[in-house]
């Protein structure tokens, strides 16, 4: 089965517009950042973004690869680890990054935008690791 290149097009477009959202507004001091609305929750909604398309990108090699199904967001990164395509520490971030997702979702109105602002000044390099380590995989397929 071959991949879905408008898929996959569309998906990395979504991640990297989201990220340069997400690196743009970690440019902001943090209290500027947490005190206008605007902007956490633009940060909120780019993060949804750029996580969920890196689990639709995962999600899409797993099901042409036939690999095993993933039990939830977070176990996707899981089943990557286990064919050999993210290490294990790389793994626990993307996992901690699929909890986060959840809680953006599912827990919105007790959100730390302090926490948020740590995410964006630490977290940024992993989802675009993504993109690169999934990358390999589309071109040499």
């Amino acid at each position: 089965m071959k991949y879905n290149q408008d898929k996959i097009n569309k998906l990395c477009y979504e991640l990297k517009k989201s990220l340069a959202n997400l690196h743009r507004l970690s440019r902001l001091e943090k209290k500027a950042f947490i005190s206008d609305p605007d902007k956490t929750g633009s940060a909120k909604y780019n993060f949804i973004i750029a996580i969920e398309a890196a689990i639709d990108l995962c999600n899409h090699i797993i099901a042409n690869k036939m690999y095993r199904t993933p039990e939830d967001y977070a176990d996707t990164f899981r089943v990557m680890q286990e064919v050999g395509v993210f290490t294990e520490k790389f793994t626990d971030s993307l996992v901690q990054m699929a909890k986060f997702r959840n809680r953006l979702v599912h827990i919105y109105w007790d959100i730390d935008e302090e926490m948020l602002h740590t995410f964006m000044q630490n977290d940024l390099m992993d989802l675009e690791q993504v993109i690169i380590q999934l990358g390999k995989i589309f071109n040499s397929d």
